[in-house]
């Protein structure tokens, strides 16, 4: 069908776009061997795209717009901790989430729009977030949206540091959340979290698991009890 080749067509252009702007930047990046390396013409890259600044932002917030859909959890907390871990994760062999994050933090075309993906994640944990809180997994004095930003700035200072010193992302990831989900969640939930090495491709596992037992979407799990909120410090 024409609208399935024009899906496959416009997700080669991105993955090869990310491809040249994680390699060279904006600035250095052509779009020429960008069309190059999609095996498109030149005309299909413009019937997607305008220009190379609406490809980049295309690219830039393909880091939220694909967030693959999870396998809900027990507590809302680990669904928290499976955004960040399962990002780190994509980011060692996803082309496009690593061509969006170098978009994301590197200070070249300052006429795209950075903010966005920030924004998104912090919307999607804020509303994690929220829902932990309503269940009781929450200490009492959290703000769901200033642990949001907390953890999102983490993640992407983590990130810089981590391509900066070659370090392990995945590692460092992991012990951001072992370090910072205590304060944040009462001891029940926070003794049954799963923050170690390796969770994000634990997760996506579950996910695929989930879709393959029903066929469809992983459904959630039934209602449980609220846990029992920690005095406030």
């Amino acid at each position: 069908m024409k609208q399935d080749r024009a899906v496959r067509t416009r997700r080669a252009i991105l993955e090869a776009a990310a491809v040249v702007f994680e390699d060279r930047g904006y600035d250095a990046a052509k779009l020429t061997d960008i069309v190059s390396l999609a095996k498109v013409t030149k005309g299909a890259l413009y019937f997607h795209f305008e220009s190379k600044e609406h490809l980049a932002q295309a690219v830039i917030e393909a880091q939220v717009s694909m967030h693959a859909p999870l396998a809900p959890q027990e507590f809302k907390a680990q669904e928290f901790v499976d955004v960040g871990m399962v990002f780190s994760h994509r980011l060692r062999y996803d082309v496009l989430m690593r061509g969006s994050a170098r978009l994301t933090l590197e200070h070249n075309g300052r006429e795209l729009d950075r903010a966005a993906p920030y924004l998104g994640w912090i919307d999607l944990h804020t509303a994690l977030m929220a829902e932990a809180k309503e269940r009781g997994e929450l200490h009492p004095y959290v703000d769901p949206s200033a642990a949001a930003r907390l953890v999102v700035g983490a993640f992407a200072g983590l990130n810089v540091m981590s391509q900066t010193l070659g370090l392990d992302l995945d590692r460092e990831v992991s012990a951001l959340y072992a370090s910072v989900m205590p304060g944040l969640v009462v001891p029940a939930v926070a003794e049954r979290l799963d923050t170690a090495p390796g969770r994000g491709a634990r997760a996506l596992h579950d996910a695929d698991e989930a879709c393959r037992c029903d066929g469809s979407a992983a459904q959630p799990p039934a209602p449980r009890e609220p846990v029992a909120a920690a005095p406030a410090h």
